[in-house]
């Protein structure tokens, strides 16, 4: 189902949403200087690891070739057919740019490009088998294809995973300049560090007419102008232009020139923020490359097939883990005086209240304790209760919490439909009463039995942070990052990271 697009930003600074120059050395008048500029600006691990994902992609090709030859249990046919099927499978990934510096890290862009390597990869065998008249089973064909992509993608992956990991602890960033003004300067060195995953590392700013000699603990080296000797003083390979630059587009268009065979990308922030790439699109008009922003989908035909994908999804939970359920419940029951069952209040989609259903973690008198216990909130005065040793909940509960165990029955409340697998967390009728107008929108959809704010920190999380990234899944979401997070949850679960 179309969406609508609801917002052009026309702004002549957000023209380019990521502008990347990486013209061949050879096409830039001084060759010789262009060349050296750009293997130093082509960070050392940036090769690595780009040469060290495309040989796993070459050893997956050749474990899903061996698997589909002994598959077919038969002599091998085409033997130099499977030969090079490891070549052929590198080689699609290749030409779909898999390996271009721009995706190192970012993972829907590089699974995108294994999933349309794989249809060319099947075109390619059958058109080949055709042409030749190759005797290539077509049993072990598709075994290959599918298998291939299945092994890459966990491949990248894990490759992925430990690249954030190196990232996190300072290792593996690409050194970048940013040009614009202190308070746009100042948003984006912050949202940098918040993301530290995403690879950055300001290591210089660009202000014209500042008074500070440091924005948020980066630098101000110079302005606009001085950013050749910057970007060349601070061995920087990345130029980051903020949506309130007072860089012209005349001027910009001559930075990008000058750049030419340094392989320095040049980068524009758009102002935007807490919007996802699928839903911002380049729409040209009259020569400008504008940014459209589509609306976010609360109704339709993904909204159903979320529904649908809940009600599958929890329903096979709970016949695979009625066992633990049903020994969670014993235990709960045997070593503390009250219910197995907690009933809470909470509020839903667009407002309605439900009852919601947990184990019971804590004694029966905590709400009445809980009086006593506000001072010491963790999340400082946002509406949000939670302390790292509360002393009301039970041994048991404890042990419950630390593998999120006491929210298992709201798999029931997902059946029901008054909950979804992935959302914002469900609020208490005396949060919501406390919202701003803008927190209001987490609302919109069904909360979740988990979200961004069980992968990304847990009870470690303040509440503005919870808030940030409950909005940004309710503006952005989708099946497949529904899928992801699930995924990320269980991770999150047995590493026990941010419960209490």
């Amino acid at each position: 189902m179309p969406t609508k697009p609801v917002l052009e930003a026309p702004d002549q600074l957000t023209q380019l949403a990521e502008t990347v120059r990486t013209v061949s050395p050879g096409a830039h008048p001084a060759s010789a200087r262009a060349t050296r500029a750009a293997r130093r600006c082509t960070p050392q691990w940036l090769r690595r690891y780009s040469l060290c994902v495309a040989l796993g992609d070459l050893a997956m090709g050749a474990i899903a070739a061996s698997a589909a030859v002994l598959f077919m249990w038969t002599s091998v046919r085409a033997p130099l057919f499977w030969a090079f099927f490891p070549i052929f499978w590198v080689g699609l990934l290749a030409l779909g740019r898999t390996y271009e510096h721009r995706y190192v890290g970012n993972g829907n862009e590089e699974y995108r490009r294994l999933f349309h390597a794989c249809v060319c990869l099947a075109a390619l065998v059958g058109t080949t088998a055709y042409a030749l008249q190759l005797d290539v089973a077509r049993g072990a064909v598709v075994v290959a294809v599918p298998l291939a992509t299945v092994l890459s993608l966990l491949w990248h992956y894990i490759a992925r995973h430990l690249l954030h990991r190196a990232r996190r602890e300072g290792r593996c960033l690409q050194r970048v300049v940013v040009i614009g003004r202190e308070r746009s300067v100042a948003e984006l060195v912050r949202t940098l560090r918040r993301e530290p995953q995403a690879g950055f590392r300001v290591v210089a700013a660009c202000v014209d007419r500042s008074r500070d000699r440091n924005i948020e603990g980066v630098p101000v080296l110079g302005s606009a102008a001085d950013v050749l000797d910057i970007l060349k003083a601070t061995s920087a390979d990345s130029v980051v232009l903020t949506a309130w630059s007072d860089v012209c587009q005349s001027e910009l268009r001559k930075l990008s020139w000058r750049l030419e065979g340094s392989r320095v990308s040049v980068l524009v922030a758009p102002r935007l923020a807490d919007v996802s790439g699928p839903r911002v699109h380049i729409r040209p008009v009259a020569g400008l490359p504008l940014l459209n922003i589509e609306e976010p989908e609360f109704t339709g035909v993904r909204r159903v097939l979320k529904g649908a994908m809940d009600r599958i999804l929890a329903l096979g939970a709970l016949v695979v883990l009625a066992p633990l359920v049903i020994g969670t419940a014993i235990a709960v029951r045997a070593t503390s005086s009250g219910p197995a069952f907690f009933r809470q209040l909470r509020v839903g989609r667009h407002g309605h209240q439900f009852v919601m259903h947990k184990f019971r973690s804590m004694r029966i008198t905590a709400e009445e304790e809980l009086a006593a216990l506000l001072a010491d909130n963790e999340h400082g005065e946002g509406p949000l209760f939670k302390i790292r040793r509360d002393p009301r909940v039970t041994p048991v509960g404890r042990w419950l919490r630390r593998y999120s165990l006491d929210e298992l029955p709201q798999l029931i409340d997902v059946l029901r439909g008054r909950m979804s697998l992935v959302g914002p967390r469900p609020p208490l009728p005396a949060e919501v009463a406390q919202y701003p107008e803008h927190v209001h929108r987490r609302l919109l959809v069904k909360p979740g039995l988990t979200g961004l704010w069980q992968v990304s920190g847990r009870s470690d999380l303040t509440w503005e942070e919870s808030v940030r990234l409950d909005l940004y899944y309710v503006e952005n979401w989708s099946l497949a990052w529904d899928l992801t997070i699930i995924m990320k949850t269980i991770v999150a679960v047995l590493k026990r990271s941010g419960a209490y």
